[in-house]
């Protein structure tokens, strides 16, 4: 599918809040709320939404603690199990295939060091995994 600017303006702008309404978006991109809907419909369709999500303060869960993981692999580890990992462990906030020495990357929350422990554990644990390399993160620049 081919998107013009429309479609990048209306996508842009669910980016920033995927609950503007649709006439609040039309207002934006000149377009009317039932416009706007059918592309946004047609947007799913397609695949170029794939979903909408709500983003998560992790402090309000008590996970102040972040750490990037490199998941290091025998070669049996495929991305779509990489994948399902991720989406098995709440804690993996976001995850990466990637090229270098690791063979992906997840980023972790957890509530301290113990949790994060816990959760390592549980990724050492996959079959496939040979190591892990974490990074605790300190500051955001």
């Amino acid at each position: 599918m081919r998107l013009d600017d429309i479609d990048r303006q209306i996508i842009a702008s669910l980016i920033q809040d995927s609950r503007e309404s649709y006439a609040a978006i039309g207002g934006k991109v000149g377009l009317s709320a039932p416009a706007v809907k059918r592309r946004v419909d047609v947007l799913q369709q397609t695949g170029a939404i794939k979903r909408f999500t709500a983003e998560i303060d992790p402090s309000v869960l008590g996970w102040n603690i972040q750490a990037f993981v490199e998941l290091h692999c025998d070669g049996g580890l495929s991305p779509s199990m990489m994948r399902t990992m991720a989406a098995e462990i709440a804690e993996v906030t976001a995850a990466y295939t990637v090229t270098g020495e690791a063979d992906g990357i997840f980023l972790i929350r957890a509530e301290n060091t113990t949790h994060l422990e816990d959760v390592m554990v549980r990724i050492r644990e996959w079959k496939g995994i040979n190591h892990t390399r974490s990074s605790v993160i300190l500051s955001h620049l």
